[in-house]
């Protein structure tokens, strides 16, 4: 079964940083993109960054500048650098990976990791 396992998540204050982890397992196929949501109390999940196996990056025009997603293909692990925190950044971070199974496409969500206001 298929799971993804957020950490790094914690206290910060404004202006601070914080590196996201997400590890991936039991994909016996590979991986084709994973990438960082977030979801605050009564909005939609939005878009943080994702990136490809291959390498090509995408970020949300309020992040850009401050945080980095980078991967290790061979560890299906994909990381989040979070520089710069600001009060708007701080909630639930989940982690998706979509891969492919023969030809059939499919995506699994992590159960996400808590970034909070420390002040």
């Amino acid at each position: 079964q298929v799971q993804l396992v957020e950490s790094g998540g914690g206290l910060v204050q404004a202006g601070g940083s914080l590196r996201l982890s997400c590890a991936a397992s039991g994909i016996a196929s590979g991986i084709n993109a994973m990438g960082w949501y977030r979801q605050a109390p009564g909005k939609q999940r939005e878009l943080v960054a994702t990136i490809t196996s291959g390498g090509s990056t995408n970020y949300a025009d309020s992040v850009k500048g401050r945080f980095t997603i980078s991967r290790d293909n061979a560890k299906n692990t994909v990381y989040l650098q979070m520089n710069s925190l600001k009060p708007d950044d701080t909630t639930v971070y989940y982690c998706s990976c979509i891969y492919t199974v023969v030809v059939i496409k499919k995506e699994t969500w992590g159960q996400g990791t808590q970034v909070t206001d420390s002040s």
